[in-house]
């Protein structure tokens, strides 16, 4: 066997050698493939979850954004607000009630525009209805009363996109104008009262001129 001869079957014997390796190199890449993983790398995923915990007092609108149902804020400076009227109520309430309104609220009150606009917002003031002693000193009869301690304030903000799920209407409830709103199920109760009200935009207090 010549020289040229003896390097030409060396070379055929590493080519078969490296193929075979290869060859296996592909198999074992195969079956590791199929195998699932496990161990901490895998246990480290969890499950895909999708779907977003539920959240009391959030409405979703069409664009799958949360919105509140009810007005969170007292507005401010509305203890500057016009006059719309007062109100007296008796019973388990006994309570004096001046309703005030901004002015996008008071314009449409004059104008007589119901729907009302977006922007109108009506305050609700209220006190106990209490006798006023020193008044009927005065008087010599039992036939004054004034307003006694604050108990609460209320809002209607009118908003017909952001509180479509309410009549377009914002609802707020805020106990002794502290600032804190009322629970959930004292609001809840608002535009279950006021929707019976619908030729009036849900609104019960009419203007006093």
């Amino acid at each position: 066997m010549t020289r040229i001869e003896m390097t030409l079957n060396t070379r055929r014997r590493l080519f078969r050698t490296f193929t075979a390796a290869f060859a296996l190199s592909l198999s074992l890449l195969t079956v590791i493939g199929h195998i699932p993983r496990v161990g901490p790398a895998a246990a480290a995923e969890p499950p895909a979850n999708n779907h977003t915990p539920a959240r009391p007092n959030v409405a979703k609108h069409g664009d799958g954004k949360d919105v509140p149902l009810f007005v969170d804020k007292i507005p401010a400076g509305y203890r500057d607000w016009k006059l719309i009227s007062v109100a007296h109520e008796e019973g388990t309430l006994n309570s004096l009630g001046a309703i005030l309104g901004n002015d996008v609220a008071i314009k449409a009150y004059r104008e007589r525009k119901v729907p009302f606009p977006d922007g109108a917002i009506i305050a609700a003031l209220h006190w106990r209805h209490t006798p006023s002693e020193e008044n009927n000193k005065i008087f010599g009869r039992s036939q004054s009363f004034v307003a006694g301690p604050t108990t609460n304030v209320q809002f209607m903000v009118k908003d017909s996109k952001k509180y479509a799920t309410t009549g377009g209407w914002g609802f707020g409830h805020f106990n002794e104008r502290d600032g804190k709103p009322a629970e959930t199920a004292v609001l809840n109760t608002c535009y279950a009262c006021h929707k019976a009200n619908k030729d009036r935009d849900l609104v019960f207090t009419r203007y006093a001129p």
